[in-house]
């Protein structure tokens, strides 16, 4: 596994159509691009050293595999997840896939659920249980996304040749080596369980969604295909 430490200077690039994704999604990203400069150097780092897996994979005729990996895959790995599928979309990215999935199995929270349905994600439920299986549409060009909590190891996830991106700093302390990734980069979020059941918790999820949507937009605008 390579911890990737190059910092990757490409020019970034427009959409060559914004209608790669769903009207409502395409209107918010629209309004988060403007954050990009907000984004702090030391993330930025961090950031960019996904984009440079990205573009190796890309220049190589690879396939490029995200996992986004955090303690309960509920929250922030499948903002993770879905916002790079969603990018990978709006700025025609090809041959990429997103993954998610925790050390422990729990659910997709619903309050995550609701925070990417107000950003424009097309979100349908398609089973009960613990752990129900949610259909995430983004684009009309792809299948919804299979959103549901996994270890990050699970057999519906890719077991080689992939990229782990840690989302929390529990993860990031547990797997200090991610078996079957090729590459590995910390970008640990804050974690908007904390305000559940409280007046700030829709705030702070959309908070949470729409940091998590910046940086993984700014990542793709430097992959140069």
């Amino acid at each position: 596994m390579t911890i990737l430490t190059t910092a990757v200077t490409m020019p970034s690039h427009k959409p060559d159509d914004e209608k790669n994704v769903n009207p409502k999604l395409s209107t918010y990203i629209n309004t988060i691009k403007e954050d990009f400069s907000k984004i702090p150097d030391d993330r930025r780092q961090e950031l960019d050293k996904i984009a440079l897996f990205i573009q190796k994979q890309i220049t190589a005729r690879q396939p490029v595999q995200l996992t986004y990996i955090c303690t309960h895959n509920s929250r922030r790995s499948h903002f993770g997840q879905i916002w790079a599928a969603a990018a990978a979309a709006y700025y025609n990215i090809p041959n990429v896939k997103t993954y998610s999935g925790g050390t422990e199995t729990s659910a997709f929270n619903e309050r995550a659920v609701a925070a990417c349905e107000r950003a424009g994600f097309e979100i349908t439920k398609t089973s009960e249980g613990k752990n129900p299986v949610y259909n995430v549409g983004y684009t009309a060009d792809k299948e919804p996304l299979k959103a549901f909590s996994k270890k990050y190891d699970d057999n519906s996830n890719p077991q080689s040749n992939f990229c782990a991106i840690m989302t929390c700093s529990q993860a990031d302390k547990a797997c200090p080596a991610v078996k079957g990734a090729i590459a590995r980069v910390a970008v640990p979020y804050d974690d908007p369980k904390e305000f559940d059941g409280t007046p700030q918790e829709t705030a702070k999820y959309d908070e949470r969604c729409r940091q998590i949507a910046t940086e993984t937009l700014y990542v793709f605008s430097k992959v140069k295909i």
